[in-house]
């Protein structure tokens, strides 16, 4: 009856200038479910990136975006601590569930939606990868304003925004990518947060040929969509009122038309900016522009924590960085307070002026402590303590909610 109907509801609809086609969601609707070894615990619905729990045995995980490892870190260690993990795409706001679920791990972007879905004792944990909406979009907006006042023009596709979320707010807890300034911006919440550092997309052996008397006047800026949001525009700024200085450039800036337009000159006109585009960081050309440059200029006005920054630190590169990067720089970078044109240039010029030995030894100094603290051994370990805490903790709430 069905298939005898389709074809007269086409053609009435037609007639009424209607086209009707089949449903198909711009994200996939899988769920792929892991088993633990042993009998499970229980069950943790994770929502994340779905994209390396759907690929054959002999692809590897994909090196484009820290993303798609920290997803299957994240399994990884639910699994390990006994607990059954179901998989879904971040974007399935459809997910409808289907089973009891002790923990439900979210990106923020749904994670309001299918926790209303959920048995009501459900430990719902936000995985944070940005700072706060607000925080994030007030900060880009500054940016654009700054540029306007500079230059005469607005790039709003040069911004970064983030979608307004009450991810934290319908969270028992926490998990923010980052370090005390990404999670300062969630503070008002008051709800228990654990900061994690971002996992490397790729290993890299820190060189023992690299030449710091030909290199120390080079740097590199590496980085996705928003330039303006990321701070290329004061980076060219900067250096090309530094003739002395190199600035290569490693990112998707012929995506934004306008802002390509607008610095068309410093990008493809002045002698010591190389605009390369978007590189693979486990490809031979990337290695060869951090063989060639010092550090990594990145003065983001907001950020998680960047992970294009922790890829050029397992590479030695020394970071410049604005506080809102996330990225801690010890005793080897250099933190940018106010990101201005003359604080980027002030900073270029001191690192510098430093010795080849100077140089070398912060190189790696930078390359242990991101082997230390951004390795996905790191975070399988930092990510293990949060998650038994997090076990713990809700236990012991349970507990007193029982007794009460």
């Amino acid at each position: 009856m069905l298939s005898r109907l389709k074809p007269l509801l086409t053609s009435a609809t037609r007639a009424l200038g209607i086209e009707l086609k089949r449903y198909k969601p711009e994200f996939p609707l899988d769920c792929v479910s892991l088993r633990p070894d042993g009998t499970p615990k229980g069950s943790v619905l994770l929502a994340y990136i779905l994209e390396p729990f759907q690929l054959q045995r002999d692809k590897t995980v994909s090196t484009s975006h820290t993303h798609h490892w920290e997803s299957v870190l994240i399994a990884e260690t639910w699994r390990k601590h006994g607990y059954g993990v179901d998989v879904i795409d971040y974007r399935n706001h459809e997910f409808i569930p289907q089973k009891y679920y002790d923990f439900f791990v979210s990106a923020r972007t749904h994670l309001e939606t299918i926790a209303a879905r959920l048995n009501p004792d459900c430990v719902k944990i936000a995985h944070l990868d940005t700072s706060h909406y607000a925080t994030n979009n007030h900060a880009t907006y500054t940016r654009l304003l700054d540029l306007q006042r500079r230059r005469g023009l607005s790039l709003p596709d040069s911004a970064r925004f983030v979608e307004p979320n009450r991810a934290i707010e319908h969270a028992h807890y926490g998990v923010v990518l980052g370090n005390e300034v990404t999670a300062a911006t969630y503070r008002y919440a008051n709800k228990p947060l654990f900061t994690l550092n971002v996992p490397t997309a790729v290993d890299v052996e820190l060189s023992d040929t690299k030449d710091f008397s030909a290199c120390h006047n080079s740097f590199l800026w590496f980085g996705s969509s928003g330039m303006v949001h990321k701070g290329l525009d004061l980076a060219l700024e900067a250096f090309s009122a530094m003739p002395e200085m190199h600035l290569t450039i490693c990112g998707p800036v012929s995506a934004e038309k306008d802002f390509q337009q607008l610095y068309r000159k410093e990008l493809y006109e002045t002698a010591n900016i190389r605009t390369v585009g978007w590189v693979d960081v486990s490809g031979a050309e990337f290695a060869r522009i951090t063989q060639q440059c010092v550090g990594v200029v990145y003065p983001s006005c907001a950020e998680g924590q960047a992970g294009s920054v922790v890829t050029c630190l397992c590479a030695g590169l020394l970071p410049l960085v604005s506080r809102e990067a996330g990225i801690p720089v010890g005793d080897f970078g250099v933190t940018l307070e106010n990101a201005s044109v003359e604080e980027i240039r002030s900073a270029v010029q001191q690192l510098a002026a430093l010795t080849s030995e100077e140089l070398r030894l912060r190189a790696q100094r930078t390359w242990d402590y991101t082997a230390a603290h951004h390795s996905h051994e790191a975070y399988r370990e930092a990510y293990g303590q949060i998650v038994q805490r997090i076990i713990a903790d809700s236990a012991k709430q349970l507990s007193k909610a029982n007794v009460t």
